[in-house]
């Protein structure tokens, strides 16, 4: 993969609206929010990958699940997650479209049972990203440049002060977004300090 660098600013077009909607994002919404507590800060920005069906790319699946559409008799696994009720703010295709599920404002159902440097219920203060993919795969390097985009327009919106990934904040319960994932080169791509991914030791 080419060496990723600072992305170009990514325009207005990546920051969220008053209602917390980002107008370049396809909005597909989800049903699966709810509010925010009270006075909650939105600090955190979690990664994660998702497939569906596992491994495989761009069949639509990602979309119908989060809007609790998923066909159970498309594929086997889907039977096994189809009353499962689940969403992300974003999701980011392999193509590098970025979709948008939940306002920024409201609460999504992505992070499940986490814990961020001793904060537990990340979904409270958190914004979730999906990015297509799995751990088995690197991701495209147009999934970067879309991700580190929204990324820099979260920062400015929001007042964000981390990166983590989804295993950082369920250890030993997830394992994404995964070993392919360069977080090096994503936060060069970001313009990030080391110090907004506090679980990225490796970053000089």
């Amino acid at each position: 993969m080419p060496e990723l660098r600072l992305a170009p600013d990514p325009g207005p077009g990546f920051s969220p609206d008053p209602a917390g909607w980002v107008p370049a994002a396809r909005r597909v919404p989800s049903p699966n929010f709810d509010a925010r507590p009270a006075h909650m800060p939105v600090d955190l920005v979690v990664l994660h990958n998702i497939s569906l069906p596992p491994g495989q790319f761009g069949s639509g699946d990602i979309e119908a699940f989060f809007q609790n559409r998923l066909d159970p008799a498309r594929h086997p696994f889907f039977a096994t997650i189809c009353q499962v009720r689940v969403s992300a703010h974003f999701l980011v295709t392999r193509e590098g479209e970025m979709v948008q599920f939940v306002s920024c404002l409201d609460r999504a159902w992505h992070a499940g049972q986490s814990e961020f440097l001793g904060r537990p219920r990340c979904n409270d203060f958190s914004i979730g990203i999906e990015i297509e993919g799995c751990d088995d795969l690197p991701f495209a390097l147009a999934q970067y440049h879309t991700t580190a985009a929204l990324v820099r327009a979260l920062f400015a919106a929001y007042p964000v002060r981390a990166v983590a990934g989804h295993s950082d904040i369920a250890p030993g319960r997830k394992t994404d977004p995964g070993p392919h994932f360069d977080w090096t080169g994503f936060a060069a791509a970001a313009g990030l300090a080391p110090a907004l991914l506090p679980y990225r030791k490796d970053l000089p």
